[in-house]
């Protein structure tokens, strides 16, 4: 019976969390966005859109960012040519969302869980960036490989990162593995 308490209190602080966090983030994007006759993307996309341009220039290239007219996104160019668009769902605050919900339904000690959410969620943060960046380059380098590298190749490195995290949470700081610990 004490195996189905875990993972019934288990489910219901994942869910719990994931929808808190996911209602605020919608009610935050309804607030922020604007669609119709003019389009702007919420400023949490704008930074991101903003970071993967000042840090590519740093890499020397030329890029421009600016608001798409027909729609929420971000488009990027290259040395004048358009190369990619960032939308919401590139400004992997969904992925943070989720990682936050499976460290708090596997909890360790309040600090400890809180330090673990804000190294997550920068880590996180900063990975998407990076990853934009290389997918914008690899899209203007290499512009027939788009598909497999946005649908496959780069979705595995934010995913891959998010389980990391996962496993070290689980592995080294949830009461979970101190119960498991302690007999």
């Amino acid at each position: 019976m004490h195996k189905n308490k875990t993972i019934v209190v288990f489910l219901a602080k994942f869910f719990a969390t994931y929808f808190v966090l996911f209602g605020i983030y919608s009610f935050y994007l309804s607030k922020t966005q604007q669609k119709g006759d003019v389009f702007r993307c919420a400023p949490v996309t704008r930074t991101v859109a903003s970071h993967v341009n000042n840090i590519s220039n740093m890499l020397g290239y030329d890029t421009v960012i600016e608001q798409s007219p027909n729609e929420l996104s971000i488009l990027l160019t290259i040395n004048d040519s358009y190369t990619s668009r960032i939308i919401e769902g590139c400004n992997s605050i969904s992925v943070i969302i989720l990682f936050l919900a499976f460290i708090v339904a596997f909890s360790g000690d309040l600090k400890e869980t809180v330090l673990y959410g804000l190294f997550g969620a920068l880590l996180i943060y900063i990975v998407n960036i990076l990853r934009i960046i290389a997918l914008t380059i690899l899209y203007y380098r290499f512009p027939k490989y788009q598909d497999i590298l946005h649908d496959l190749f780069f979705p595995a490195i934010i995913y891959g990162l998010t389980f990391m995290l996962w496993v070290t949470w689980v592995k080294f700081f949830s009461h979970l593995n101190k119960k498991a610990k302690n007999g």
